[in-house]
């Protein structure tokens, strides 16, 4: 039988980036070997269940790339588009777990105790065959006035993830349980559960935890921990699933780039680490800004008009050729695309906000005369391109008696506010003559200027 994985979640409002890499390595293996991945959502908890709160982990894989091969067909709450199959919901399958603990009681493997349903667990020790961790013997008691026997069904009729996990697992047949470590304590209730329904458990693959740099655990609080602020940030979804594959998992030649079809081919379980596994964010910056500059030219025009509206840019009030030549002058120049919008805004933006701190260093009486001797060199161009621009630039500066940087600073701040950007000569060229013309103007009117 290929194996069958699942990713099963629960909706607490946010996705944990440790829960997307639990997702990933489900999805790669399951890729791997022409297996099934199953999204189960674990909803049984009415209390904090919302359909916003599932959204987000829907979106959230979806963004990621992370396709599901089961589940019931577009319906009710499904919270899948039309035409898509949604994810399995533990809260539509109540009946499933009524019927198996009746099972137990039945049995005498279960019991009921203060209006709860109580599973009579084994009191040898359990031996956890992990494919990571390796052989795992739990103790469940040393002491007799211990009773390992746990809660199945709460009083309020409610079943516990403990029954409701392994159901799950068992009636969809689940042949590999890939999950974080933080489930090992979990594993020998759930084993004796399978036992107890009469079949063979699945085999369990614990992952590594993701920790924050110093090693102290990661919280939903800490930077990099919710998979939405990736989305809001501006990352791409292919450089974020690079980067969690090698958080935990290494394909043994130090290899740190790699596209996803070789990822699935090379992934494989006994390649997980057994260590924790420490976030960096500048490494995954880093890999950020490498899917970044190899984007296609469309592609990278989608999002970057994308992040303009996001940031309440409308360049749909350009012409496409003016856009295009605009974003061509950023690729390659920026990490994320939230930047975008303070890098490049100046192209799209009639009035120009000068930085403050940076007009008080740039906009100084000895400026004023450069500047305006700069106005003039480029009023008198026939042919205003990047090159044409440079050499005007070189030549006067020249002239001052000065190195072109004297020029290019006032130029740039006069031009997009901003002490940093794109090309100074190719920006110039795409914002043209005219329009370049009057923001130097208008800098030239600045108060600053004639403060001493």
């Amino acid at each position: 039988m290929k194996p069958r994985v699942r990713f099963a979640p629960s909706p607490t409002g946010y996705l944990h980036i440790g829960g997307a890499r639990t997702a990933l390595f489900n999805w790669l293996y399951a890729r791997h070997t022409g297996g099934t991945f199953i999204l189960r959502i674990e909803d049984t908890d009415a209390a904090r269940n919302s359909q916003e709160a599932v959204d987000v982990i829907l979106n959230g894989l979806r963004w990621l790339g992370l396709d599901w091969d089961e589940g019931p067909l577009t319906g009710d709450a499904t919270g899948a588009s039309k035409g898509e199959r949604g994810p399995y919901f533990q809260s539509q399958r109540k009946e499933n777990y009524q019927r198996r603990v009746v099972a137990l009681l039945s049995r005498g493997l279960a019991y009921e105790h203060e209006g709860a349903v109580k599973f009579k667990m084994q009191r040898e020790p359990v031996t956890i065959h992990d494919l990571v961790v390796g052989d795992v013997v739990r103790k469940l008691t040393d002491r007799e006035e211990v009773d390992p026997d746990f809660v199945i069904l709460r009083s309020d009729g409610q079943p516990v993830f403990h029954l409701v996990n392994v159901i799950d697992d068992l009636e969809m047949d689940i042949t590999h349980v890939i999950r974080g470590e933080d489930h090992l304590s979990n594993t020998a209730k759930h084993i004796a559960l399978f036992q107890a329904f009469g079949v063979k458990p699945p085999h369990y693959a614990h992952i590594p935890l993701i920790l924050n740099g110093d090693g102290s655990k990661m919280s939903k609080r800490d930077k990099g921990a919710s998979l939405t602020s990736y989305l809001d940030d501006g990352f791409l979804p292919e450089a974020v699933v690079n980067y969690l594959c090698l958080l935990g998992w290494s394909p043994k030649d130090n290899r740190e780039k790699m596209s996803l079809a070789e990822t699935i081919e090379r992934f494989d379980l006994p390649q997980i680490l057994r260590h924790n596994a420490r976030f960096d964010y500048e490494k995954l910056l880093w890999l950020q800004g490498e899917y970044a500059r190899e984007l296609a030219d469309d592609r990278f025009y989608e999002l970057a008009v994308h992040a303009f509206a996001k940031a309440g840019i409308d360049t749909n009030k350009f012409p496409l050729a003016y856009v295009k030549a605009a974003l061509d002058t950023c690729k390659g120049k920026f990490k994320l695309f939230s930047e975008l919008p303070a890098y490049a805004g100046f192209y799209f933006r009639d009035e120009i906000i000068y930085n403050a701190d940076d007009a008080k260093k740039v906009f100084v009486p000895e400026n004023k005369p450069r500047l305006e001797k700069l106005r003039d060199a480029f009023a008198a161009l026939n042919t205003f391109d990047a090159a044409s621009i440079e050499l005007a630039l070189k030549e006067t500066a020249k002239q001052l008696g000065g190195k072109p940087g004297v020029l290019i600073h006032p130029c740039r701040l006069a031009v997009t506010g901003n002490p940093n950007g794109p090309s100074l000569y190719h920006l110039l060229e795409v914002l043209g003559k005219e329009k370049s013309l009057a923001r130097i103007e208008r800098a030239l009117g600045n108060s600053q200027f004639a403060v001493n």
